[in-house]
């Protein structure tokens, strides 16, 4: 069996698992980035949570640029420990599957640290973007690894013809997309 059928296999594995799908929109990477939106779609397309959130800081200019959420849209948003509060017995128990799932994730825990909360949750988490990588298969010598693309080249690269909005649910809706793909399933 070639490797890039073993990573097909593995993605039909994960799809079997029924993962729920996530995507964050955040003021930007840094370790002070917080989240302004997210989004769950169930495993069957369906979307289970969106929600923008109210961020303690304002939105850097050059980060409305990318997925165009203003101030003025989430000042009546709640902030992060009301939406995580509504969005953790949702997660709790399931596997997660992103793309870039390791960004999402630290997001939510440095949203709760923004309010002084412990992140105390563990659920299980799927990396689209590698298994994507692994996929591809194309070399990175600087990093020793397999080479990551955005969700947007992903998407392009599969013949997907789903937007890369830069916005929760369409990303999250792209993602699904990505490993549906991978797997040799539609989406």
């Amino acid at each position: 069996m070639s490797f890039r059928n073993q990573i097909r296999d593995f993605a039909r594995q994960q799809i079997e698992k029924r993962p729920l799908y996530l995507d964050t929109e955040t003021t930007g990477l840094d370790k002070n980035a917080e989240i302004v939106e997210i989004a769950i779609v169930e495993y069957d397309g369906s979307l289970l949570f969106q929600s923008l959130v109210r961020p303690s800081r304002p939105i850097p200019p050059e980060v409305i640029a990318v997925h165009g959420i203003r101030d003025e849209e989430v000042k009546t948003a709640p902030p992060w420990p009301v939406v995580w509060n509504s969005l953790r017995p949702l997660v709790r128990g399931r596997l997660i599957a992103a793309y870039n799932a390791d960004f999402d994730r630290r997001m939510m825990e440095q949203s709760l640290t923004r309010y002084g909360l412990r992140w105390q949750d563990t659920f299980s988490t799927l990396d689209i973007m590698q298994i994507f990588a692994e996929f591809r298969g194309e070399w990175d010598p600087g990093r020793r690894a397999y080479r990551y693309f955005k969700l947007e080249e992903a998407g392009r690269y599969l013949g997907i013809p789903l937007p890369n909005s830069h916005r929760a649910f369409d990303d999250a809706l792209l993602a699904r997309a990505v490993l549906h793909a991978i797997a040799g399933l539609p989406y």
